[in-house]
């Protein structure tokens, strides 16, 4: 009987200005395998991609980082917590790699971070990933247009930041719109929650909340870098999402008219339910675009 191959799978840190960064990265058996950098969301850390490297790790180069806030990173005190600055980060964390070419998958956060880098280093992304990353107006609910709105010097607002981040908030956005919980192992918010817990992070969280309102106000910039630079996209987007419904998928449509779309019947975490279709979908999307132009 033959077994598929499974990823070797390293963890370790590299130290960017006084950040001591976490990261997972897969072994391939090819020491030129395509590369694809994965960026995770809120509240979760790079476990949330524990089970794509297992699949995909011996085939591609997998690389996947905790941000300053989240996971096993350790910032030191008085880091300043905003998505400039994780970008910040992540950017000095690719270079340190020696990154200079990649497939980027985003989720959640990861969006507005790696659309930061995106701006700044357009050579660096072969293609995109997006899997309920959103950049569109449309693409926020109610619930997250009002989370959005939240400014520090409202009353109650910091409370409402802070109900998100217990361990029903934290297990909510896992279970939310899929169609068989059962197949949402416990451990990934057990995991998240953890983590929300340790000292200080709960404060990194509320600031980061307080101002996710640059993200949306760089919509339209970051809208622009697609349609100049159209960088092939697969699109995988969990449709019940009770932050960025499947309109925010198919907004990516009117500036990358040729993006691979696919709509699954689930919610935010899409890998924790979807992965036998999601795998197979990024495996030959970076197949397809590794090729293309130069390393």
């Amino acid at each position: 009987m033959t077994f598929p191959a499974l990823a070797r799978t390293v963890h370790r840190h590299l130290d960017v200005d006084g950040v001591r960064v976490f990261y997972r990265e897969s072994l391939p058996e090819r020491a030129d395998a395509p590369v694809l950098l994965l960026l995770h969301g809120f509240p979760s850390a790079s476990h949330q991609f524990r089970r794509l490297i297992d699949v995909l790790g011996a085939r591609y180069r997998l690389i996947a980082p905790d941000y300053p806030g989240f996971g096993h990173t350790e910032a030191p005190a008085g880091f300043t917590y905003s998505f400039d600055r994780l970008a910040d980060i992540t950017e000095g964390f690719v270079r340190k790699l020696g990154l200079t070419r990649f497939v980027m998958y985003v989720f959640d956060f990861g969006a507005p971070v790696g659309f930061r880098l995106a701006e700044r280093h357009p050579e660096w992304i072969a293609g995109l990933v997006v899997q309920n990353g959103n950049l569109y107006e449309e693409g926020l609910s109610a619930g997250a247009r009002d989370f959005i709105a939240l400014r520090p010097d409202r009353s109650g607002a910091e409370d409402t930041v802070r109900d998100l981040l217990t361990l029903p908030g934290t297990r909510g956005q896992y279970e939310t719109g899929v169609a068989d919980p059962e197949l949402v192992a416990p451990d990934g918010w057990t995991l998240d929650q953890h983590f929300l817990d340790l000292p200080g992070r709960k404060e990194a969280q509320v600031a980061l909340a307080f101002d996710y309102h640059t993200n949306v106000e760089r919509y339209p910039a970051w809208q622009e870098w697609l349609r100049t630079h159209t960088p092939p996209t697969l699109i995988a987007w969990g449709a019940n999402d009770p932050f960025f419904p499947e309109p925010g998928a198919r907004a990516y449509l009117r500036d990358l008219p040729g993006a691979e779309l696919h709509v699954l019947d689930t919610g935010h975490f899409a890998l924790e339910d979807r992965l036998p279709e999601i795998a197979p979908l990024v495996a030959g999307f970076l197949e397809r675009v590794w090729d293309r132009g130069p390393r």
